[in-house]
């Protein structure tokens, strides 16, 4: 198993009395409500939290896209990427973008150089992450929801094709028509970066995930372990109807985790901040997180029977723990439920988002470095 530290980069010093009196915490909320004096000293300490994370022994740091959110301040992740780059030079440490939303790009082959750019900066390190971007980015872009899925493949195509081609193509698509496309510079790793699937478990994305002429790993973000097992498990069915059998490479996992001494302490330091994820920063109306044509109506229905009661109601860490939305404790603790998880599904991708809500800097050290010590080198031979 490998292990990638993921962050959100959440605006921690949001007066959250306030925030809650807004619709949501995405889209409309006033940006008014940021202070740039206290965000600039907060990207500053994210970035040495990655940084440590690679210290610990983390294989990958991991950084995402969002946009118009205080939970998180990385709408142009790939600058974030250039920075941690820069601070790992000389290393085997990953940097995995997971991911960029490809359908509210204006044009894809920026992202293809600005990628490209990256895994010559990196030496070959970069894992690309592609994702079609939560419901919110549609009504923050513009974009019509409705073509999600078509944008994201054409712009996936583009991309792709652009890596590896050495001369000049034209693309004539639906959405994106192109006379000259050509990639400078290109990547080192060839024909591209190893690609990455982050989802919340649309069928239709782990179908297309799953083809043989793409076996991308899926990664599923915030799923409690039920729905893990279950969307895992679909991933593995719809690769034997493809004729293969899916490996743990293909199937990861990304949510909460933090590691103290003991459950108890664990628990107590972390629940505040497991509070204000949950129950604030998820604060998203469901017409906002699923716009009408986003998904379908299958995938719309195996998502919410996951998702019920965040954002809509209070929810305690007992609950969150049970249902297995995050995981809190002790080193051994933490190790079994991974090790539980793993004998479900053999998932061997795993990427702990080792800051979460408003958890201070301190904690997350803490955290982090017991879990690099105490947990992953436990659990590297599965």
């Amino acid at each position: 198993m490998k292990f990638y530290a993921f962050h959100l980069m959440p605006y921690r010093h949001l007066d959250f009395e306030k925030a809650d009196e807004y619709r949501s915490y995405w889209v409309n909320l006033p940006s008014g409500f940021y202070d740039p004096t206290l965000g600039a000293k907060l990207y500053h300490e994210y970035i040495d939290q990655l940084v440590y994370a690679a210290d610990c022994g983390f294989d990958g740091i991991s950084v995402n896209e969002h946009h118009q959110t205080a939970y998180g301040l990385m709408p142009a992740p790939n600058l974030i990427a250039s920075a941690l780059i820069e601070r790992t030079r000389g290393r085997d440490t990953k940097i995995a973008v997971i991911g960029r939303a490809l359908p509210i790009a204006g044009n894809p082959i920026t992202i293809a150089e600005e990628f490209a750019m990256l895994d010559n900066l990196s030496d070959g390190r970069l894992i690309a992450g592609f994702v079609r971007g939560i419901g919110c980015e549609y009504h923050s872009s513009g974009v019509n929801p409705i073509y999600s899925h078509d944008r994201f493949h054409e712009a996936h195509d583009i991309i792709t094709r652009a890596w590896a081609a050495d001369k000049p193509f034209a693309y004539e698509g639906d959405h994106y028509n192109i006379n000259y496309v050509s990639c400078w510079p290109r990547p080192v790793q060839q024909p591209g970066p190893p690609i990455w699937i982050p989802s919340q478990g649309s069928g239709e994305t782990i179908d297309w995930a799953a083809a043989p002429q793409r076996k991308y790993p899926m990664i599923m973000a915030f799923s409690p372990t039920e729905a893990v097992v279950r969307f895992h498990e679909v991933y593995k069915a719809k690769a034997r109807e493809y004729g293969y059998e899916a490996t743990g490479d293909q199937l990861g996992w990304s949510t909460p985790v933090y590691v103290a001494e003991t459950d108890e302490i664990a628990e107590r330091e972390a629940g505040p901040h497991i509070d204000k994820l949950f129950n604030h920063f998820f604060h998203i109306p469901v017409e906002y997180l699923f716009p009408p044509g986003y998904t379908s109506v299958r995938s719309f229905q195996a998502m919410m029977e996951f998702r019920k009661g965040i954002g809509t109601e209070k929810l305690e860490l007992k609950g969150l723990l049970q249902r297995g939305n995050c995981i809190v404790g002790s080193p051994a603790t933490v190790r079994e439920k991974l090790e539980a998880l793993h004998a479900r599904t053999g998932f061997r991708i795993m990427a702990p988002m080792i800051q979460f809500g408003t958890l201070p800097d301190e904690l997350v050290r803490k955290s982090t470095q017991m879990f690099g010590e105490e947990v992953a080198p436990k659990l590297r031979h599965l």
